[in-house]
């Protein structure tokens, strides 16, 4: 695979102090520079800013969802493609910390092309995350002729 540039994310959170220590002791992210607005984090070395809105009513977080292989998937959601020992790792840190899942992590699209491992989460403010990962990474954007569904 090609090496990938960093993307930048901005999400709206309630909370400033208990969302980005859900990130920092959940998820493993480190700080970076911060006001009394907003923080920056590295999310596997990708720059997520949470930034503070009044109320969780302001977040605009439907409940929408989409069905994806037998799985009603939560939109939006947003996460990381992780390599198969760092996403093992980082369900386990979920794990020991006690936090549940929206989807358990499972496999998905078992024997097509794409077939993956993912999770669903949410962090304190309501944001749903996805995290998954791939035996074999060539296959991120790999296309099957059969429909998916």
């Amino acid at each position: 695979m090609a090496t990938l540039n960093p993307f930048h994310l901005a999400i709206p959170v309630w909370d400033l102090d208990q969302t980005p220590a859900f990130y920092e002791t959940v998820l493993g992210c480190s700080l970076g520079r911060s006001s009394d607005a907003w923080i920056d984090l590295s999310l596997f070395g990708h720059q997520l800013v949470l930034h503070q809105v009044e109320g969780r009513d302001q977040l605009g977080l439907g409940q929408s969802t989409n069905p994806v292989d037998g799985e009603d998937i939560p939109v939006p959601h947003f996460g990381v493609v992780l390599e198969w020992d760092a996403f093992a790792a980082l369900v386990s840190r979920i794990q020991e910390a006690g936090t549940g899942f929206v989807i358990a992590p499972t496999t998905r699209f078992e024997g097509r092309a794409g077939e993956q491992r993912t999770c669903f989460l949410r962090d304190p403010s309501g944001n749903c995350l996805e995290f998954k990962t791939f035996k074999d990474p060539n296959m991120l954007f790999a296309r099957d002729l059969e429909k998916y569904e």
